[in-house]
């Protein structure tokens, strides 16, 4: 017997949400999927309009916020996986932000 979820289609991201605390996405197969921001730190640390301008990206197969820099997969989102990224890359992130906004 061969069967398997890995073999089922992935649903796409339709909307994206986020609050103070949780980014909610609403998938093409009528889910909802809600994660701690405290997962993504370039979404926490980013203010309400950057939080606001998000796309869909490859057709819904992620979101992309083009002035934070973030990507997230639907892929992601459904194996519960946190942002991947190191702490030395977030650090300099963060470091252009402060300049910039100086």
């Amino acid at each position: 017997m061969n069967s398997s979820a890995n073999n089922q289609a992935l649903p796409n991201a339709m909307s994206a949400s986020i609050t103070d605390d949780s980014l909610t996405v609403e998938l093409s197969d009528g889910r909802t999927i809600a994660v701690p921001l405290t997962w993504y730190p370039r979404l926490l640390y980013g203010n309400a309009e950057e939080r606001k301008n998000w796309r869909l990206i490859g057709k819904g197969k992620g979101i992309h916020w083009e002035h934070l820099d973030e990507d997230i997969s639907v892929e992601g989102l459904l194996a519960g996986r946190p942002s991947s990224e190191s702490q030395n890359s977030f650090k300099k992130w963060l470091q252009m932000r402060f300049r910039a906004a100086a």
